[in-house]
């Protein structure tokens, strides 16, 4: 396809409303941080914006099609290999280790995966011949995303590996899942979350405690949710601006330009800033939707369905935690939280949605 021709077919409403939310981001990360010692977030950040746009340009322009088959598993192969050498040669931050350096780049490998998993996911459901699923194909697909799910889950990092559970579930959905089989997915569920309680790290235990009863321990395991929440009340109708948002500034709200930096961006710019947020949201979500209603195939289809349904779980998990409506997982803000990895993944994903749309056009 002619250059001139991808650039006049690109899905620009999708990128200007991904721009739109950079740009939120980009201001609340510099706020956020202005005299901290990571004043230079901001300046980060938009270098990985403009990265992340020169991926996704460059991945809009292959063609979808050739990242499937045979060549997706060797991706998932690639995958599960860099997952194995961050345990072991990863660097070691907060607790974790989820990052390799490479020269000059530290990139966090459980972010990427994401996007081999949507490309393997569909993959595999667009191969098969039949209207509904199968238990064997329900499995195979179940134990593809297990294993760099415990991979992730050992780093520990169990927020990512959580992110992988939508694009599945998403998949499953749509190739048709059986109700009688939908009721047995949802018992083993029931039955296994109690016993899964029991094989968490301390810290997730007490993040599970502390949702449930914050004010149990509000200088320790609940100091995040109640600060949070505090913070965002703050905010109002409009919002108390950078001068006079306490719980930023004063050192309340721990890390305020990534996991939570919808607190800090609630406390500042109140209410009407958050719903302004949300309907850029919905927004960026309904373009996803849209590209994978005008597919030309299924293959299209279940890519941009993955893309949209780990957006929306993003949102929806961090937006939760941040009033105390969810766990603390440290899952970030798509295009908002400060972070190269998340933000380049988040590019990449668009980069594969504008491929599905401009293979429309191709003859």
């Amino acid at each position: 396809m002619p250059i001139y021709r991808s650039l006049r077919e690109l899905d620009w409403p999708l990128l200007f409303i991904t721009l739109a939310l950079c740009g939120l981001g980009v201001l609340q990360i510099y706020s956020a941080t202005s005299g901290s010692r990571w004043q230079d977030a901001w300046w980060k950040q938009i270098i990985w914006i403009a990265t992340g746009l020169a991926m996704m340009w460059i991945v809009s322009l292959v063609d979808y099609h050739s990242l499937l088959g045979h060549r997706v598993f060797y991706l998932y192969v690639v995958s599960v290999v860099l997952l194995i050498a961050t345990a072991l040669v990863g660097n070691k931050v907060f607790g974790s280790t989820r990052w390799i350096k490479a020269g000059a780049f530290t990139f966090q490998t459980s972010e990427f995966v994401k996007i081999v998993l949507i490309l393997l996911i569909a993959s595999y459901l667009t191969t098969l011949k039949t209207e509904s699923l199968e238990w064997k194909d329900i499995l195979k697909l179940a134990g593809l995303v297990a294993v760099p799910m415990v991979l992730v889950m050992k780093e520990p990092d169990l927020g990512t590996a959580l992110t992988y559970l939508p694009i599945l579930v998403c998949g499953v959905l749509m190739a048709g899942l059986r109700w009688k089989y939908l009721l047995v997915v949802l018992g083993i569920l029931v039955v296994t979350l109690p016993i899964g309680y029991h094989f968490l790290k301390p810290y997730q235990k007490d993040r599970l405690v502390s949702f449930i009863y914050p004010d149990r321990d509000p200088k320790g395991t609940g100091f995040q949710v109640i600060q949070s929440r505090i913070a965002v009340g703050n905010g109002g109708m409009w919002g108390r601006g950078a001068k006079e948002s306490s719980q930023t500034h004063l050192g309340f709200l721990p890390v305020p330009h990534t996991d939570f930096i919808f607190s800090s961006f609630a406390e500042e710019h109140g209410f009407v800033g958050v719903v302004i947020a949300l309907v850029l949201y919905f927004l960026l979500i309904m373009q996803v939707v849209q590209n994978a209603q005008t597919a030309t195939d299924r293959a299209g289809l279940y890519i941009s369905m993955g893309v949209a349904s780990l957006l929306l779980f993003h949102v929806l998990v961090n937006v939760g935690m941040v009033v105390g409506r969810m766990p603390i997982t440290g899952i970030p803000l798509p295009l908002m939280s400060s972070g190269g990895s998340n933000t380049w993944s988040v590019f990449l994903m668009l980069g594969l949605v504008n491929s599905v749309r401009l293979r429309r056009f191709v003859n």
